[in-house]
């Protein structure tokens, strides 16, 4: 997320609701990166994270808002 344009400026014109739309667009695909990046380390949490749709919601709304308190 921090190399993404769109959402990083949205987080430093304290635009919640936009910062989340683009955090719904391009957060999603970088986590999904991240995540198949750890997978061979990490077997457990990526199995959480492809076979549990609220542990996915969970960890996508939690990185979202740590950056929010990040830039606040």
């Amino acid at each position: 997320m921090a190399t993404d344009a769109a959402y990083q400026n949205a987080m430093q014109n304290n635009d919640k609701k936009t910062a989340w739309i683009e955090h719904d667009t391009a957060h999603d695909a970088a986590l999904q990166r991240v995540m198949i990046d750890i997978m061979s380390d990490h077997t457990k949490l990526f199995k959480q994270f492809s076979d549990n749709p609220s542990f996915k919601k969970w960890l996508s709304d939690t990185i979202f808002n740590m950056d929010l308190s990040a830039t606040g």
